[in-house]
């Protein structure tokens, strides 16, 4: 009797233990992909506010204009006190600056740095948000030989931050031009050069430390000014209909500006940094220039800068990083009429001094483009799908793929066991599913069909049996494809979290045992 009492005992407890472990599980996956939506925010896109120019708006104004605009990310060249008061209290976020005529000085002298953190950056903190301090600004590109004096002047920057508590919440760095490079073609053959190694080894080396971002400004638009035979406009543009192979690779770019931001990740890893993330302080295509700069326009403008957002935004990544977050500042807020140089040099701004629209850009990469204009994303007049190639390698697809149905936002339902497109079971069939699926809800462009060159375009409809891929943009998914994604949470947190629960279960038993054992 006791026996079997006990067995009766241990039953209920056990079942009791397996509620237990559903109810701890679920709460662990709501409270886990609560921490990963509030903390995971994806790209952003900034803009840099230089002030080289008469007839400005007062920085109140512009602190209006970006707020209208929904712009959260502003990038300023110095700490300019009424830049700083100005942007207080509007949730905008500010990276500032140390010149480059600054950079003596606070090499020489902690105390340098302790005051101007003092006097011109915390009377405003935390009121105006302040995320990145830049430490001197393109220094290879000087005419003054300040390249040894920048590592100092950062690490007695981050020791001032350090005194006052707030080294983890704003992170130093500088920037660098692309001239920072010997080469940076093909992108795997992308290099230092190695006049700078002086400085850029301590630098890489303070970057990895403090996880502090690799920033680089990069503009393709030179790039085609300088060699328009050897670089086609539209591949400046993200409007390219071929691809550029990377010989060493294999990897295919349908844009130089992935091409150049590869070539820095290449560059670091050359050199053993893996861990150091790029961020591009500096892009955009001027709307104006002398007669000889004839693709200074602002259709090109227009055009370069709404597809770069998009990219972006979707958080495509590259094709050496796809799916890699990359923030962005675009140059810049206003025209400039004071800046020296070719007539390009006076015309990048988004805006005039009197703040109308040199020419319409959405901030947030999904409002509608304005057709009149060239600036929308390439796609094709007919329907197209895109899939999975079939020469691409099982790691890169597979890590396509896993993009795709995390940061991607894709629903991967169809393609679990039991459901549409689940058969047949193999890598190239799941992914071109998805492939599709990401590359219609997009707006079909050449862009949204990359996956890091696993991605090709076809004119035939890839769908079969009870397996309906998506066509024409509609991101509303027909027939027996969306039956199946009614119970799409449940399966992938069963699938997501299966080995949590196992874990548990094992538990479990062994409370029975030891139970049974008394």
């Amino acid at each position: 009797m006791a026996t079997g009492f006990s067995f009766i005992f241990a039953s209920s407890f056990f079942f009791l233990l397996l509620d237990l472990v559903a109810f701890v599980t679920l709460n662990f996956i709501n409270s886990f992909e609560t921490i990963l939506s509030d903390c995971c925010s994806g790209s952003f896109i900034g803009i840099c506010y230089g002030r080289s120019a008469d007839d400005l708006p007062t920085p109140d104004k512009v602190a209006q204009l970006v707020q209208l605009h929904k712009i959260k990310y502003v990038r300023i060249y110095d700490s300019n006190i009424q830049v700083l008061r100005a942007f207080a209290n509007t949730g905008v976020e500010l990276m500032i600056g140390v010149p480059n005529s600054d950079l003596l000085s606070f090499s020489q002298f902690q105390s340098n740095a302790d005051a101007w953190l003092k006097n011109s950056v915390l009377p405003y903190y935390p009121a105006t948000k302040i995320t990145y301090i830049t430490v001197g600004a393109e220094i290879t590109e000087s005419s003054y030989n300040t390249s040894s004096l920048v590592v100092p002047a950062m690490n007695n920057v981050l020791t001032a931050l350090k005194k006052l508590g707030l080294h983890k919440k704003i992170k130093v760095s500088s920037t660098h031009s692309l001239g920072v490079l010997s080469r940076s073609f093909p992108p795997s053959a992308g290099a230092f050069n190695s006049s700078h190694a002086h400085f850029l080894k301590p630098m890489l080396e303070f970057l990895a430390e403090n996880q502090s971002p690799f920033m680089i400004d990069i503009y393709p638009y030179y790039a085609y000014r300088d060699s328009p035979n050897k670089v086609p406009l539209d591949y400046a543009l993200f409007q390219a209909s071929s691809e550029v192979i990377d010989p060493n690779t294999g990897l295919l770019y349908t844009n130089m500006f992935d091409a150049q931001i590869d070539a820095i990740y290449y560059a670091l890893m050359a050199l053993n940094f893996r861990t150091i993330n790029v961020m591009v302080t500096e892009t955009g295509w001027p709307s104006k220039g002398s007669p000889k700069e004839k693709a200074a326009t602002p259709d090109n403008a227009q055009t370069y800068n709404t597809n770069l957002i998009r990219h972006v935004i979707n958080n495509t990544g590259t094709p050496a990083k796809p799916g890699k977050e990359l923030d962005i500042y675009i140059f810049s807020l206003f025209n400039e009429n004071r800046k020296p140089g070719l007539e390009s040099e006076r015309n990048w701004g988004l805006f005039y001094p009197d703040q109308t629209s040199v020419y319409n850009l959405d901030f947030t990469g999904r409002g509608a483009i304005d057709m009149t204009t060239a600036a929308n994303v390439t796609r094709s007049n007919r329907t197209s799908w895109c899939i999975a190639s079939s020469k691409a390698s099982e790691i890169d697809l597979q890590n396509a793929l896993d993009w795709a149905c995390g940061p991607g936002d894709v629903d991967c339902t169809a393609v679990q066991p039991s459901q549409p497109c689940f058969e047949p079971d193999n890598l190239v069939s799941h992914a071109s599913f998805v492939f599709n699926s990401y590359y219609q809800q997009n707006g079909a462009s050449d862009v949204a069909c990359s996956f890091g060159g696993t991605g090709v375009k076809v004119d035939k409809d890839p769908s079969y049996d009870n397996c309906i891929y998506m066509r024409d943009g509609n991101n509303k998914t027909s027939g027996s494809n969306a039956r199946a994604m009614s119970s799409t949470s449940s399966s992938q947190q069963k699938g997501r979290y299966s080995s949590i629960s196992m874990y548990l279960l094992v538990i479990c038993l062994f409370v029975l045992l030891n139970i049974e054992q008394s």
